[in-house]
């Protein structure tokens, strides 16, 4: 059966979006309450690589998502969240008791933090029913056939080696299809090491297109004396234009297969406020946004708002400043919404915060 994205009508999609990844749970203590102090829990769902195709797929892109989920109430109601967003889950497998024992769907509980508190997460995601499914029985051939852009991450190879293998192979058929990849390191402390996470992610940089962040990679100063250190060895969390351009130079040299590298770079001055900026690597330039202060509703998911802001920009074909920008603010306006995606239907409402415009529309 052929589905169709109602928000497409009339707004052709330049080109047809996937992503892979694990859908979850989310419970969250209502009113920034500890979760030790919880006697009830608000639900939604979410998932990095979930949380791009529902805001690609808001702002008229169209876009899919593949998981596995279990055939119960749980997995069909993520299912239904992504649908109601207009995210096409057609190639979703939702998994019987015999493919994955566990008939699992991720969960994670989220402590929000308030002024000087920091939020807080706990994962409850092991023996989740996308790391249990066989997933050398997908045919990527099939599952990538029509499809113009993949987005990956570093969260799912993080599950388990099931997960892991799949990924690559996701990256090595992609490439031979001549897809577009995106690719996001997203390292989570939880999941696996920082060793760990730089020798996986690492595998990967051949097959990618457009890099977001620039960790957790090996860039090593010499390969065969890694004594002599990384290149990204004292470079600060908020990096100068300079420090930000050579690190992106010495990405190109080591993998002339990047067209593009972006990072969005954060100032915390409390739980409740930050401001963000961004720097892009983009036709041989290095490109610096505009600095976003913001109060904080809900802060996760501003990492995937930032890469679905400029996914959807080189699709467009913004010029350089204006795609950094627009993946700025998109990541910012994600910040005043609840749950994990930017629900952001209106274009138009982050190219007026992109260009600081905070009046009214009427």
């Amino acid at each position: 059966m052929e589905h169709s994205n109602p928000i497409l009508m009339g707004n052709d999609s330049p080109q047809k979006f996937i992503t892979i990844g694990e859908v979850m749970l989310r419970l969250t203590p209502p009113n920034y309450e500890k979760i030790r102090m919880a006697s009830s829990f608000e639900a939604s769902y979410g998932g990095s690589e979930a949380n791009i195709a529902l805001a690609l797929a808001n702002l008229g892109v169209d876009s899919t998502f593949f998981s596995v989920v279990p055939n119960n109430s749980l997995g069909k109601s993520a299912v239904r969240w992504l649908r109601c967003n207009d995210v096409h889950c057609t190639p979703m497998i939702l998994s019987t008791k015999e493919e994955t024992p566990s008939h699992r769907l991720g969960t994670y509980y989220l402590e929000t933090g308030y002024g000087i508190r920091p939020s807080k997460v706990i994962y409850d995601r092991m023996h989740s029913a996308l790391t249990e499914y066989d997933l050398t029985k997908v045919d990527l051939d099939e599952l990538f056939d029509g499809f113009d852009w993949l987005h990956l991450s570093g969260i799912t190879p993080a599950l388990n080696k099931n997960c892991a293998d799949f990924i690559l192979r996701c990256l090595r058929v992609a490439k031979e299809k001549g897809l577009t990849v995106s690719f996001d390191g997203n390292f989570r402390s939880t999941l696996w090491s920082w060793e760990e996470a730089r020798d996986y992610c690492t595998q990967c940089l051949p097959y990618v297109d457009v890099l977001f962040g620039i960790e957790p990679y090996h860039l090593w100063k010499d390969d065969e004396d890694h004594s002599k250190g990384d290149w990204k060895d004292g470079v600060p969390l908020q990096p100068s234009y300079e420090q930000e351009d050579e690190i992106f130079q010495h990405f190109i040299d080591r993998y002339p297969n990047l067209k593009c590298i972006a990072r969005h770079v954060r100032y915390v001055h409390s739980g409740s406020e930050n401001s963000l900026k961004a720097f892009m690597w983009y036709e041989g330039h290095t490109f610096e946004s505009k600095l976003y202060t913001f109060n904080i509703l809900d802060r996760v998911g501003g990492g995937d708002a930032f890469a679905s802001g400029l996914i959807y920009a080189m699709m467009h074909d913004y010029k350089p400043m204006d795609m950094v920008n627009f993946a700025v603010a998109s990541s910012a306006i994600k910040h005043t919404i609840h749950g994990d995606a930017n629900i952001t239907d209106d274009v138009e409402s982050i190219r007026n915060l992109m260009n600081m415009n905070y009046d009214i529309k009427r």
